[in-house]
């Protein structure tokens, strides 16, 4: 299931980013903790949005985005600034759904572009985005 993140999948979330930090080899640059996520995606005024990926309860990835604007269209799109599936749960369909999740948003709020970077090393998910 795909689903707009709730409040209390904060530390699922924090950990998923600190999984994503290790993967990429920087775990000792990722110093973020849960009351800083809280406050980015509920507090007064959210500068980050997430879907999170679940499966029989457990949350397993999750996409982390913000808006970025286009000056030539004058309207809002999407940054997504994390994408990450526990590799257990990898090949299952949860990346491609939290994409589409996204791509949704950008239909429903009439957003012109779902914009990402991947690391040029990282060829698994190269791969992934060229599907």
């Amino acid at each position: 299931m795909i689903r707009r993140a709730a409040e209390a999948d904060v530390p699922a979330i924090t950990a998923l980013v600190h999984e994503l930090a290790a993967y990429e080899k920087s775990s000792s640059l990722c110093t973020v903790r849960d009351e800083q996520l809280r406050s980015a995606l509920f507090g007064a005024q959210p500068s980050v949005f997430a879907h999170v990926a679940e499966h029989e309860g457990t949350v397993v990835g999750c996409a982390l985005w913000f808006l970025n604007f286009s000056t030539w269209d004058g309207v809002n799109g999407i940054y997504l600034e994390d994408l990450y599936v526990q590799p257990a749960a990898r090949g299952e369909g949860f990346g491609t759904a939290l994409l589409a999740a996204l791509a949704a948003e950008c239909v429903d709020r009439q957003y012109t572009r779902l914009a990402w970077s991947v690391l040029d090393w990282n060829t698994p998910s190269i791969g992934f985005y060229r599907s």
